[in-house]
């Protein structure tokens, strides 16, 4: 039987958010190790998931080692990050001779400081090459990314395969992982020799990329049509992730060919700048909340979705910024929702108040002067929770999660979710635990990209993603480390 190990280092890093990354991040997200990995994400649509489902098919014997993951925030310290390393690679020592390896990786992940002589900007090329450093070039290394991957010539190097998700929302994170795994088995049994290519697009993809709507659409079609050439394993499109000032940050194509590395290299080349010549088409104009509300109003189509996406959390936001919140308030709506507002303070004041208890507090704006002043309101506690519960899906259908403590506020028909640790709202299984049916309201207000669209979608009357003051405010950030010159959001403006 053949012996593949697996696990991962996964984090989406922002170099312009105001939270932290420490050891206790991943602790809160995920640490696991050896066994518990296999546990925890069997049956999930998650990669490791995914990677459990392949070896079932192939009959390979699967060894975890290390799978740690943080929620997206600041560049992990170096030695939190070189611990966390070293932890994957004695793992890997441990399990003896071995056949292949399958990671999760994100794609866009540095670690130290990058002004400092500890700086790792390219952290997924880092641990790509010393792994392969230890098990040599003969073992097989393959690796599930993020669509918004910041894809270096080095982690193309380092790896055998990489294999970006094609979906956003990122529902086939499970289903990528599984055709890692048919990959690594044409490996073995048709004597596969996978030759892989990159293309750096010289621009910022912009955030009209939900895979299910054009133009994204047509961008995964012509995707597949280059998968479908002969000699192609496999193809993927790397949308970027902006808000890392490194060298490597732009959009990508990467491209895998059986042995013939010249048609990668053509094939990779023929998709970057099929995509490139679209530039514009990947940009679109975000309101702020007050202008979309004046348009939802006049269409009269409900429930209505109000996307932040300045302040997704998902992105490496704090998750408090105010502006959505305020217009919500001022406007005096009622049957509206804020989901979730990442605010412990404002917790253990409901805490405190408990279940039923009425008092007047801050709410959010407590991060950075950034993300907007608090709210002042007097509110009613309607629940509280210790924040656990299981997803819906089909982002991370049937994976346990806890938010930590929070609690469910409501003012004049304004209802807040106010949480101790950040999360966007992938679907509404995190809100029914305090009692809110997000489906019963009429205004929904999401600190959210476009994720939220996988479990929200398919029942709102109309959704506006708006753009409210947050850390991430493009207008406010400056790039130094870039290595080429970008098309992006001011371009396309």
């Amino acid at each position: 039987m053949k012996r593949v190990v697996t696990g991962g280092i996964s984090h989406e890093t922002s170099t312009f958010t105001t939270v932290p990354t420490t050891l206790q991040s991943y602790r809160e997200r995920f640490l696991l190790r050896g066994p518990e990995i296999l546990k925890v994400m069997r049956g999930t649509n998650t990669t490791l998931g995914g990677y459990i489902d392949g070896a079932e098919k192939h009959g390979f014997e699967l060894i975890p080692t290390l799978l740690a993951e943080a929620h997206t925030s600041a560049p992990t310290p170096r030695a939190v990050f070189d611990g966390l390393v070293g932890e994957l690679l004695d793992g890997i020592r441990a399990a003896g001779p071995i056949d292949g390896v399958l990671l999760e990786l994100h794609g866009s992940m540095c670690a130290g400081d990058l002004d400092g002589s500890d700086a790792v900007p390219d952290a997924e090329g880092h641990v790509l090459a010393e792994i392969r450093r230890l098990v040599g070039p003969g073992v097989p290394i393959l690796a599930e990314l993020d669509i918004h991957s910041n894809v270096s010539p080095l982690m193309v190097q380092m790896a055998d395969v990489l294999i970006g998700r094609e979906t956003y929302p990122e529902v086939d994170m499970a289903e990528r992982a599984r055709e890692c795994a048919d990959v690594l088995s044409r490996i073995w049994k048709d004597r596969l020799r996978p030759t892989m290519a990159l293309h750096q697009i010289p621009m910022v993809w912009g955030m009209n990329q939900v895979t299910n709507h054009s133009p994204m659409k047509e961008a995964m079609a012509e995707l597949h049509r280059i998968e479908a050439q002969p000699g192609v394993v496999c193809a993927s499109i790397a949308t970027c992730y902006f808000v890392a000032d490194v060298p490597d940050m732009g959009a990508s194509v990467y491209v895998v060919t059986d042995n013939d590395l010249a048609a990668a290299q053509r094939y990779a080349d023929e998709l970057g700048a099929w995509c490139y010549q679209r530039r514009a088409d990947w940009h679109f104009h975000m309101p702020r909340t007050r202008d979309a509300l004046a348009q939802a109003l006049a269409a009269g189509r409900y429930p209505v979705i109000f996307a932040d996406l300045q302040d997704n959390t998902g992105g490496g936001s704090p998750g408090d910024s105010t502006g959505m919140l305020r217009t919500f308030v001022d406007a005096g709506l009622r049957d509206a929702c804020v989901l979730n507002i990442t605010d412990p303070d404002a917790v253990r004041q409901c805490q405190a108040a408990g279940v039923g208890g009425q008092l007047t507090l801050d709410v959010g704006g407590k991060s950075s002067p950034l993300q907007g002043q608090p709210v002042r309101m007097t509110a009613r506690v309607l629940a509280l929770s210790d924040g656990k519960f299981r997803y819906d899906g089909p982002i991370y259908a049937g994976l346990e999660r806890s938010l930590g403590p929070s609690a469910h506020i409501e003012q004049n028909g304004i209802h807040v979710l106010l949480t101790t640790h950040r999360e966007q709202p992938y679907d509404t299984a995190f809100a029914r635990t305090l009692g809110l049916d997000p489906r019963q309201m009429r205004f929904i207000g999401v600190k959210s990209a476009a994720h939220f669209r996988a479990g929200f979608e398919s029942w709102a009357g109309a959704i506006y993603v708006v753009s409210e003051p947050s850390v991430h405010d493009l207008r406010n950030l400056t790039f130094k480390r870039l290595k080429r010159q970008l098309y992006s959001f001011s371009d396309a403006k």
